[in-house]
């Protein structure tokens, strides 16, 4: 993947790819990645379309400040970078913290959004692991702190590939928590993931969700991917999009875990171009996004379900 550019936005440095030519595409990546885990669909994507991939703040190779990281900072974060780019409108695609990112981007600025992919995203249920819940306690940074020391995290970092080695769902996806490890080694970074956490999860797990608010998206196209082995967010949360959004697409991907991107990257890439090619781009009316709000609601509509 291309070396990351840089652009200074509000007193601090942020990353981002910008590939290709076309309608603008925005991948937005998950808690504690970066824009790498777009690595293996970029190529494919760039071929059609005009691909910012950015490092979120506290993230990559982006600034690690001490700053606003709750999902609607990043939302506006997000908005901030495409003005300085000169992108007015784009298709934004989210994986897991990013999906929640991209649900507010879409939520807070529908003027510039044509089409929201949620993919394995966050904001659609309570529902998440254990172990990320487990770092919005007390003491986590000074715990990781210590498992991110050299010598023990590259011990960490080989166990957990040999058990991704194992084949088995359980295990499917220790190959990326080893290179999130890497990330937690830098004490920033750690700083910035806690601050995040605590501003979407709690104990009980997370607090924040588009379910009062799904009904928004019967103006703009919406697809929501996910892999049905994913053991970070459970796959139901897709399953239940119906009683959510009023239109909606849902693809489940059988042999996949929480990085379809990642498991079978021509097949999400494929899926993605289709998508964009027989759906139309949203078209902002103030009008109607006046009475969509009044109306609070509108009848529960079927989505559209594919395997």
């Amino acid at each position: 993947m291309d070396e990351p550019q840089f652009v200074t936005v509000h007193g601090h440095r942020r990353a981002y790819v910008k590939r290709g030519n076309g309608p603008a595409l925005l991948l937005l990546h998950g808690l504690a990645c970066d824009h790498t885990t777009w690595a293996p669909v970029v190529d494919r994507l760039a071929e059609r379309f005009t691909v910012i991939a950015p490092d979120f703040l506290g993230h990559g190779r982006s600034d690690k400040p001490r700053a606003d990281y709750t999902v609607a900072g990043y939302a506006n974060g997000m908005r901030d970078l495409l003005t300085v780019l000169g992108i007015d409108k784009v298709t934004v695609v989210g994986h897991s913290f990013g999906g929640g990112v991209a649900m507010q981007f879409a939520y807070q600025f529908p003027e510039r959004t044509e089409r929201l992919m949620l993919l394995n995203a966050g904001g659609l249920g309570r529902e998440v692991t254990p172990l990320i819940r487990a770092i919005s306690l007390p003491g986590w940074i000074f715990a990781f702190g210590v498992l991110t020391m050299p010598g023990l995290r590259q011990a960490e970092q080989l166990a957990l590939r040999r058990l991704r080695d194992l084949g088995l769902r359980e295990t499917r996806d220790l190959a990326e928590v080893a290179d999130i490890l890497e990330s937690f080694a830098d004490p920033r970074a750690r700083r910035a993931i806690v601050h995040l956490v605590r501003a979407a999860i709690d104990w009980r797990g997370q607090v924040l969700s588009m379910r009062d608010r799904a009904y928004l998206t019967a103006e703009m196209p919406v697809h929501v991917v996910w892999g049905r082995d994913d053991m970070v967010i459970p796959v139901k949360h897709a399953e239940e999009l119906a009683t959510l959004a009023p239109t909606a697409e849902v693809t489940i991907f059988d042999d996949s875990g929480h990085f379809p991107h990642k498991d079978d990257p021509e097949r999400f890439a494929d899926l993605l171009v289709d998508w964009v090619d027989r759906t139309s781009p949203a078209t902002y009316s103030r009008a109607k996004w006046r009475r969509l709000l009044r109306s609070g609601a509108l009848p529960p509509v079927e989505a559209v379900a594919t395997a």
